[in-house]
């Protein structure tokens, strides 16, 4: 019951309330990230949703379109600018995706809406992610954040889904808060790759490894 129907009553009430509760800083951070990003304060991207259906998420974007002299996008770390540095760790840049939940294409508890293209990479197990709405918080992010490996994020998420209730979502909501006060979970040293990008590696390794031995 509180899966197929409190769940976005709840969702739907408490973000309505919290977007016009933090519309003042909404404003404000909207308007420096107008001025300090040629008048494009928001990040939209699509991602996958319930059911695999794409929506497109919002953010605050915190990156500059910076490029090189080929045309390509500078790394991350060159392009996040000294404000997009502090909104992200204050977590500030998430704001905009209490619109996205009172939209109904995400929960405030849930697996993050990863990439598109990371699709085809996830396992059985991990492909029940999509069997309910996605989260601006969830269960990995309080277990870890970025400092989890890709597979650990992964199970983390699935052992949510098969577990999800009223009192799991409350506690994941309760240290979301307390960890952005503390800025916890954050490992500056953790693999930044994509979960494509890893797993394909991990699926070409074993292929080298067999012809490496036929040969010898």
């Amino acid at each position: 019951m509180y899966k197929n129907f409190f769940k976005r009553i709840i969702d739907f009430s408490l973000s309505l309330v919290g977007f016009i509760v933090l519309l003042p800083i909404y404003l404000v951070v909207y308007i420096i990230l107008y001025f300090l990003n040629d008048g494009k304060p928001l990040f939209v991207q699509p991602r996958p949703g319930k059911d695999e259906k794409v929506f497109n998420i919002l953010k605050f974007k915190t990156m500059t379109d910076g490029r090189d002299e080929k045309g390509e996008l500078l790394p991350d770390d060159e392009r996040v600018t000294k404000a997009g540095t502090f909104f992200r760790k204050s977590s500030l840049d998430e704001i905009p995706q209490l619109i996205n939940v009172i939209k109904g294409d995400m929960s405030l508890v849930g697996p993050r809406p990863l990439r598109v293209r990371y699709l085809e990479y996830y396992t059985k197990r991990e492909k029940i992610r999509h069997t309910v709405r996605p989260g601006i918080t969830g269960l990995a992010q309080v277990s870890g954040r970025n400092s989890l490996t890709w597979d650990a994020k992964l199970e983390k998420d699935a052992e949510y889904v098969e577990n999800l209730s009223f009192f799991l979502d409350l506690k994941i909501l309760l240290r979301t808060v307390e960890k952005v006060f503390k800025a916890s979970g954050i490992n500056p040293e953790s693999d930044t790759r994509a979960l494509d990008e890893i797993r394909s590696e991990e699926n070409v390794k074993p292929q080298i490894d067999i012809i490496k031995e036929s040969i010898l």
